[in-house]
């Protein structure tokens, strides 16, 4: 189950990912080894609690909520039936590009056997187009062809009417070049100048940006780049993915804790960190449920509003730029996930996941007995089916209600049978604790390194100027985090994978160029 300490995560099938090394050092700690507070226990936390303890840090990681996981938490609850199952903020899709992720996830599971693939990644639209990936090849640009040439949304007047000119930046994203670029322009005008057949900007396009939980309108244009880039035109490993097979807890945070268990990592649940002083002599002062314990170095993996508050309550973290720059964060519009226990099955060919567009709030179905061994139990003892709805960025002050109301109708269209079927259960999640990545704020996002060299941050919120997204940001940075830390300790580092960091294509890159500079 171990693994040497900074040995490369496994990657995936392109060849031409990017391995980077981290700075020569020594394997190890020897002697006395430092004492690292990592605050959150996400998917950051834990990637920079995990490089940290294998090394043979002090790591005590604190957790605010009951459970490790941060957004892909997971927590028990008895449905009127009687029956114990797991609620979670909703489904999350494992790409196959996410090198560092799945690094992270191959030490208490080599193999990844928790995880198990989807057989397409579906789109729908209440038009009655239908889109999915199953076909298309995987190695750019012929993926990227091939999508256009097999979709039913790019019409021959459609293409035509594009602006090639406008579209050239997609052919040649560099980070963070693509944000000196596209970031100073939202997701919907960059669309917008292209000229972007309609019905494949609903399917395709709209519905990666709102996976980032914001209106297109408010989300920059280069983070819809740099998507495009991450899963078409720079990686050939395709937009299919893996899901966990068992609740986020069991399949995931449970076998990471033992892990963690091992090399001796101490881990606070339920345990939030009040206060973070730098002391005159170096370390951190760490005030947590009344308790005070000194640490020599300080990993920050918190939500956007999480990193706000401790930031605000330590007035002396940082320096003064800094604590600006965090103050001025932002988080993404709120969303709801509802999960609903239901009465009979769903119609036998419905896909395990669908994004879905033009059905009002609705953004996706997932039918999680397709791939859940949990929800499979429940459907097989009861005859019911698990159907989980997603509707992100709802307006500030939206009717709850309503809302869940509207998505249960939407359903009621996408999935007509499921009108007789009587919800024995029903789980509402609301939140409003994602990152926003609005237009103009890459420059102003907090570095995972800051004003002390002791004091680090991680997190998807973190700027980063390699090709990494969501989870995969989370994860990377996370190491990133703890690189920093071992660099100044002359310890070796977390080797470290991405996508390729440009076009993959000389001559797509040249064209590019005519127009970028």
């Amino acid at each position: 189950m171990n693994r040497r300490a900074g040995s490369a995560p496994r990657r995936g099938r392109d060849r031409r990912a990017r391995v980077l090394l981290p700075r020569p050092g020594r394997p190890r700690f020897d002697g006395e080894p430092p004492a690292v507070a990592v605050v959150g226990g996400g998917v950051a936390g834990l990637a920079a609690a995990t490089a940290l303890a294998e090394r043979g840090a002090r790591v005590t990681l604190y957790e605010r909520e009951p459970q490790l996981g941060g957004r892909l938490a997971g927590w028990s609850t008895v449905l009127a039936d009687g029956s114990a199952v797991t609620m979670s903020r909703g489904f999350h899709a494992f790409f196959r590009q996410y090198y560092n992720l799945r690094g992270l996830l191959r030490r208490a599971d080599p193999g990844l056997r928790m995880l198990t693939g989807l057989p397409d990644y579906p789109l729908r639209h209440s038009g009655g187009l239908h889109d999915g990936f199953r076909r298309v090849p995987r190695t750019p640009p012929w993926n990227a062809m091939a999508f256009a040439a097999l979709s039913p949304t790019f019409t021959p007047r459609g293409l035509l009417g594009m602006d090639p000119v406008a579209a050239l930046p997609l052919l040649d994203v560099r980070t963070p070049g693509v944000y000196e670029r596209l970031d100073a322009v939202s997701a919907h005008d960059f669309l917008d100048a292209i000229r972007f057949p309609g019905a494949a900007r609903h399917l395709a396009f709209e519905v990666f940006s709102r996976s980032f939980f914001a209106d297109p309108r408010e989300l920059s244009a280069a983070e819809l780049a740099l998507m495009f880039h991450i899963y078409f035109l720079g990686s050939s490993e395709g937009l299919l993915f893996d899901v966990p097979d068992e609740p986020f807890p069991r399949a995931l945070w449970d076998p990471l804790a033992r892990y963690l268990d091992g090399h001796r990592a101490v881990l606070h649940t339920g345990t939030a960190v009040e206060r973070a002083e730098p002391l005159p002599h170096g370390g951190f002062e760490v005030s947590a449920d009344g308790a005070t314990q000194r640490h020599d170095a300080l990993v920050l993996a918190l939500d956007t509003d999480g990193l706000r508050t401790l930031t605000a309550r330590s007035p002396r973290l940082g320096d003064a730029a800094w604590r600006a720059r965090v103050a001025r964060l932002r988080t993404a519009p709120p969303f709801l996930v509802s999960r609903l226990w239901l009465d009979r099955p769903v119609a036998p060919g419905r896909p395990g996941f669908a994004g879905t567009s033009g059905y009002g709030t609705l953004d996706n179905v997932s039918v999680l007995e397709r791939w859940e061994g949990e929800a499979a139990r429940w459907s097989a003892r009861t005859g019911g089916s698990v159907v989980e709805l997603h509707a992100y960025a709802l307006p500030d002050g939206a009717d709850r209600g309503a809302a869940q109301q509207d998505l249960l109708r939407q359903l009621h269209l996408v999935c007509p049978e499921t009108r007789a079927a009587r919800v024995l259960d029903v789980r509402h999640e609301w939140r409003a604790d994602c990152p926003l990545f609005p237009v103009g704020g890459f420059t102003d996002r907090p570095t995972v390194r800051t004003p002390h060299p002791a004091l680090v941050v991680a997190g998807d919120l973190v700027r980063c100027d390699l090709p990494v997204a969501l989870m995969e940001r989370a994860a990377t940075t996370g190491f990133l985090a703890a690189n920093a830390l071992l660099e100044g300790w002359g310890v070796r580092g977390q080797t470290l994978w991405t996508v390729p960091a440009r076009g993959r294509s000389a001559a797509l890159r040249a064209l590019a160029g005519l127009v970028g500079g």
